[in-house]
């Protein structure tokens, strides 16, 4: 059986379609596709951008306010002429109106840079222009969003701004004196606490470098080298191309920057051979889009979250990729299970090994691609700031690529890397600077704090039902909503509760950060399932069903580090992690074989229990709660041997 050969039309027919349905689920694609003098300009910005921004980076950032102001008007600049204002108009050509709001963009951010020395001596004191100034700069960072990311953020910001100015309407609890317009415009745009503040300056220093990192691994073909080396360790097994969509979503998510974006990139080419191999078309694309959210949740990069993760806790960004590894591995080893079983119980078959590229082919021919990949985790972890790792790894991409022909990068790659890295960065920019609108409510009203209040009245003081509403509260409020974005959101409005009650900041974080990713799967919005669906042709609610059965990981190691926070390796000792790390797996067996119903063969309903229940004891770290998960799964194993459904 050839199945490469089989599954070439229908993988030509998926790639056609991708960017029909990159399109239509992640508006970072919805971008227009300009040639001749508007295309020379919207390159040569981006050129300028990659140098700015790599330049201070290299030599000395601007202070604060000056540094963010310059990123916002590049990002302006290339949203306004990049993004459409409306669905409508042509990708093919330019408009005027967007030609004015870029250059309106670009006048009132570099406002703050031409009169920065005014503005900080009459500090508290802004005149009439200065508010007219950054009243139109707080609407077009909205009116951005509203083009990039999308009406989910936005109406959120909306709100949270509409809270600020009617502050006395709102009842008990909530009710505050109230912002004058002038007060909070002025508040939110020429401080660092609003449009200006973390969140944007991590944009403008580690994020964007690191999305050209991405950009250039891109450029070497490093996408291309992880699809075949996943392709040689798991083609051949049972249910291959589905074991390879979880391996490459893996891999390919410690670069990227996108759940939709990794559907579409790695799922064109899996679901189709999932498909032909056996697996059901709602269970492919599920498959793809629990897989690629993953890749979210993956360390190093984490969709860029955890360098803001690391500023908001304030721990050093090593401490944020240390606590995110136990969990990502106990992510994707509860995938690749579930899609283990799964093959197991409907008896397919994976690719023929004649069909499979070589290791030694492989990384003969590519393996110094993964060098600068390497290469950074390692100066991470040597103490380097995450900026200057960045810089080490962009160059080594560079370089690495040269050490064969086939993959060198030529000058024109070199300059297109420059504007993928550019046009790459403007979702998170203009997300973290609305973002900033959201943290300036916050923090001029005190919300955060009552709506912590709020959560820990409902849950009585308790702190699973409290875990229960963050729960909730996180996964509303990550639908629909970019990684970096939601994060910032969630960490806002839904972990203050969960520190106030003693939980571990990173614990507390990191909870609400798994539950705004996985919103990206969870039914009604599952931005990640409709795309796979979108390849699939599969119905998207069952996908997203079947999408979160597999994440069910994704659902339990958020309670289970809050309560044990061994799991992201705090304060443990290197044999309790160890340990944890191996009970645990063997529990994600027991959870998966669950969800699954199937273990050697397959279970009926209490048997089904038994390996849950069991799983979830070896899941939880702790002596007791392991004796019993082992006897659970025991049990269930025996029952099923001598019972079988």
């Amino acid at each position: 059986m050839d199945l490469k050969k089989e599954v070439m039309e229908d993988i030509e027919k998926a790639q056609l379609s991708a960017e029909e349905i990159l399109r239509k689920y992640d508006k970072e694609s919805d971008k227009r596709e300009l040639t001749g003098v508007w295309n020379t300009i919207i390159n040569a910005i981006c050129i300028v951008f990659c140098i700015f921004q790599v330049y201070t980076a290299a030599f000395g950032i601007l202070d604060a306010q000056l540094q963010r102001a310059v990123h916002l008007a590049f990002g302006f600049a290339l949203v306004f002429l990049l993004y459409p204002m409306r669905a409508s108009w042509s990708r093919k050509e330019m408009n005027l109106i967007d030609v004015g709001f870029a250059i309106v963009g670009v006048a009132v951010s570099m406002y703050i840079v031409v009169f920065y020395h005014d503005l900080v001596l009459r500090a508290g004191m802004n005149t009439e222009t200065d508010y007219i100034i950054a009243l139109i700069g707080t609407l077009l960072v909205i009116e951005g969003a509203r083009r990039v990311v999308g009406w989910p953020m936005i109406t959120i910001a909306i709100l949270f701004v509409l809270y600020a100015l009617f502050g006395p309407v709102f009842p008990g609890i909530m009710a505050h004196r109230g912002l004058g317009m002038h007060e909070l415009v002025n508040y939110l745009y020429y401080t660092t606490e609003g449009i200006f503040g973390t969140p944007m300056g991590v944009s403008s220093t580690f994020i964007y470098l690191f999305i050209l990192f991405g950009a250039y691994l891109e450029a070497t073909g490093l996408g291309k080298f992880f699809i075949d080396i996943s392709n040689a360790i798991a083609g051949w097994a049972s249910g291959g191309p589905a074991k390879v969509a979880v391996i490459s979503s893996a891999l390919e998510g410690t670069v990227s920057g996108s759940s939709v974006a990794n559907v579409v990139g790695s799922g064109s080419f899996t679901i189709p051979m999932m498909k032909k191999l056996g697996y059901g078309k709602d269970f492919a694309g599920a498959v793809e889009a629990a897989a690629s959210t993953g890749g979210q949740l993956m360390p190093p990069v984490m969709g860029a979250a955890a360098f803001l993760m690391a500023e908001f806790v304030g721990v050093p960004y090593m401490e944020v990729v240390k606590a995110g590894v136990i969990p990502a591995i106990l992510y994707f080893t509860g995938i690749w299970l579930g899609v283990h079983f799964e093959a197991k119980k409907l008896g397919l078959k994976g690719m023929s090994r004649d069909e499979m590229p070589s290791y030694k082919s492989i990384f003969l021919e590519r393996g110094h691609l993964i060098i600068p990949l390497i290469a950074i985790i390692h100066f991470l972890s040597s103490g380097y700031t995450p900026m200057r790792a960045a810089l080490v790894g962009i160059a080594l991409a560079i370089a690495s690529s040269c050490l064969r022909k086939s993959t060198r990068i030529s000058f024109k790659d070199f300059v297109n890397g420059m504007i993928n890295g550019s046009k790459g960065i403007l979702g998170v920019l203009i997300a973290c600077a609305t973002a900033g609108i959201i943290i300036g409510v916050v923090t001029k009203t005190g919300v955060g704090l009552k709506m912590a209040t709020a959560l820990l009245d409902m849950a009585g003081g308790h702190l699973i039902p409290a875990m229960v509403f963050t729960m909730i509260t996180s996964l509303i409020l990550g639908m629909g909503v970019p990684t970096t974005a939601n994060y910032v959101i969630t960490s806002t409005i839904a972990a203050p509760a969960l520190i106030q009650m003693d939980v571990p900041v990173l614990a507390a974080h990191m909870f609400v950060f798994y539950f705004g990713i996985v919103a990206d799967i969870t039914p009604p919005v599952a931005l990640a399932a409709y795309a796979g669906s979108g390849i699939s042709g599969g119905d998207p609610l069952r996908t997203g069903i079947n999408a979160s059965k597999l994440a069910i990981a994704a659902f339990i190691i958020p309670y289970i580090f809050v309560l044990s926070p061994e799991i992201l390796m705090i304060d443990a000792t290197p044999f309790g992690v160890l340990f944890s790390c191996c009970t645990a797996i063997i529990g994600m067996v027991g959870v998966a074989a669950a969800m699954g119903s199937y273990f050697t063969r397959r279970l009926n309903f209490p048997q089904r229990c038994l390996f849950f229940f069991g799983g979830l004891g070896l899941i939880d770290p702790g002596m007791m709660t392991d004796i019993i998960g082992v006897v659970l799964m025991v049990i269930g194993y025996i029952w099923s041997r001598k019972n079988p459904k």
